[in-house]
């Protein structure tokens, strides 16, 4: 592989032939050399889950239009960082991107994601990494209104260091390229899902369950990733993989116990 420029890893969650991400690998040949690892088949929801006690495929495809690298895997959007980066890439990747993803990661979503937690596996092992989704579930989204600012948070992370174990999460909302007013650098909004399971029967007389649910956004903040998209900008939050509640350290301090 080549050396001189950026070498950049493409991976998302709906699939290696989807719209999002052919989008995406147009931009990214513009910015280095660029190599695809996807699932073969849509992996939305499929959070930070990995392949354990089935056989993972990962094959070399030829996608019509396309003169990269490309692979299509029978694994989850975290199997494909992993297996990039272990057993198909010959360097460590200067870039991870993932996406664009067809509809909203904002939020409480970034926990259930495989596009963000895609990036999140690439930033475990120290590559910068960045997830893309478009606020539109519809496979025909216009994905165009996105370019300007997918290039521009691109050529940022090339030419600067984010803070350690860190990693962005882009949101795009569903608006012409004119009415997207700019970029703003927010927080995750405090929102949550309000589920419901229909029960219903298959034809055979077997019950069975539909996940539904509600969205709910308890935060008036005017700072969170929730208000920038609601009022036409693309959010931009840095996300942490460290759980830890450091805050809470100093008051569990009674629990430590040493025989």
């Amino acid at each position: 592989m080549k050396s001189n420029k950026p070498l950049i890893l493409v991976t998302n969650d709906d699939g290696v032939t989807a719209p999002g991400i052919r989008h995406l690998i147009k931009i990214m040949k513009e910015f280095g050399e660029v190599v695809v690892v996807a699932p073969d088949s849509p992996q939305s929801g499929m959070g930070h889950a990995i392949t354990v006690s089935n056989n993972l495929y990962c094959d070399k495809i030829s996608t019509t239009g396309s003169d990269v690298l490309e692979y299509s895997c029978s694994g989850t959007p975290v199997d494909c960082v992993k297996i990039a980066t272990q057993s198909i890439l010959k360097r460590k990747p200067d870039l991870c991107v993932s996406g664009i993803n067809h509809g909203s990661n904002s939020s409480i979503n970034v926990i259930y994601s495989g596009t963000m937690s895609a990036a999140v596996e690439a930033g475990t092992v120290g590559i910068p990494a960045v997830g893309f989704s478009l606020l539109d579930y519809a496979m025909d989204a216009n994905f165009e209104p996105t370019t300007k600012y997918v290039k521009q948070i691109v050529d940022y992370m090339l030419h600067n260091e984010l803070a350690k174990d860190t990693v962005l999460n882009v949101n795009f909302p569903k608006l012409t390229s004119k009415d997207i007013k700019g970029i703003k650098v927010c927080r995750q909004a405090k929102a949550r899902w309000e589920e419901n399971y229909d029960k219903r029967q298959n034809p055979q007389g077997r019950d069975y369950y539909w996940l539904t649910g509600e969205f709910i956004n308890e935060d008036a903040g005017e700072d969170t990733d929730e208000w920038a998209l609601k009022q036409g900008y693309v959010s931009v939050v840095p996300v942490q993989f460290d759980l830890t509640a450091h805050q809470q350290i100093e008051d569990l301090k009674d629990l430590n116990f040493e025989h």
